[in-house]
């Protein structure tokens, strides 16, 4: 019988001595990989029942002092400790910015256009749709994030497609030249926009849902397939924490700062209550989750796997 040599502590630091010369002779090293910096995906794509809802994150960016946006009305150190209870930085804030397709099986319809005609357009390219491929656009409101890519030097970018957007926000904007948005993106093509009210439907499944306060006419949709239900919410709440779990906390965009607080409370109660996930235009992508009660205010749970399958 072959007897193993007993190995000892001098033989094994004598073996890992000689580890370095061992490597020389053989192939050199690879130099350390690059910093790539910080990267997300495009877009997310889920099942809804028989529709395909697909997410597009356009931008992001990092914006310093969030308390000059969020929670104006309370004190630093209100807004310190809160922010502090959840691991968010008091001195920036990161914002996304995320459009919506959804997939019904008959019509392509885009929610919003983002920041500009190129940033929605390689989105959807990077998403596997082309801007031709679109058959209807729907406008939220009308802030510069959200019709920033309707149009361009080159006229409007979704040209085969119908545009809808809320009566009351077509008719507001119509009526002051105060957003600048408006005036470039919105007012030379409103011929194209078909306006709607507070429970109309934009196709089967789809149907408008008042939510004022941010805007004057600003809506939401729900969507609605196979027994499943959906809101693409845009602009009714804007930070996973500062808005959800104190949604009387003022906004600086919100221009109706009391509305919109009404129009929080309401909307994110009725999705608690009803489970339904929601789709925020400035979550942390992919920008879908549901909502909790959590004393006075909510909780935002984000969406795992639970629309990955069919």
């Amino acid at each position: 019988m072959l007897k193993t040599p007993a190995i000892s502590r001098r033989h094994l630091l004598a073996g890992a001595a000689a580890l370095p010369v061992a490597a020389a002779t053989g192939t050199q090293a690879t130099a350390a990989a690059d910093m790539m910096g910080v990267a997300q995906t495009r877009f997310n794509r889920m099942k809804l029942g028989s529709f395909e809802v697909t997410t597009l994150l356009v931008g992001t960016r990092t914006v310093e002092g969030p308390q000059n946006i969020f929670g104006m009305n309370v004190s630093a150190d209100e807004f310190a400790s809160a922010s502090a209870a959840n691991r968010l930085p008091t001195d920036a804030a990161q914002f996304f910015f995320t459009p919506t397709v959804v997939n019904t099986g008959s019509e392509l319809i885009l929610f919003d256009t983002g920041l500009s005609p190129e940033a929605i357009s390689s989105a959807l390219q990077a998403a596997g749709y082309s801007t031709d491929q679109v058959d209807t656009v729907v406008i939220t409101h009308m802030h510069g994030d959200h019709v920033g890519g309707t149009a361009g030097e080159n006229g409007v970018t979704f040209a085969n497609a119908k545009h809808v957007t809320g009566a009351a926000e077509m008719n507001f904007w119509a009526g002051t030249d105060k957003n600048k948005a408006f005036e470039g993106k919105i007012r030379p093509h409103m011929d194209r926009f078909d306006m709607i009210d507070d429970g109309a439907s934009v196709a089967s499944g789809v149907t408008a849902m008042a939510a004022f306060g941010h805007t004057p006419g600003h809506m939401g949709y729900l969507l609605e397939s196979d027994g499943q239900q959906m809101l693409l919410g845009a602009d009714f709440t804007n930070h996973y924490v500062w808005s959800l779990a104190y949604p009387d906390w003022e906004v600086k965009f919100d221009m109706d700062k009391s509305a919109a607080a009404a129009t929080r409370r309401k909307v994110l109660g009725m999705l608690a209550a009803d489970n339904v996930p929601f789709v925020g235009y400035h979550m942390p992508f992919p920008a879908v989750g549901y909502v909790e009660t959590h004393g006075d205010g909510f909780h935002y749970s984000p969406a795992s796997y639970q629309f990955m399958m069919g």
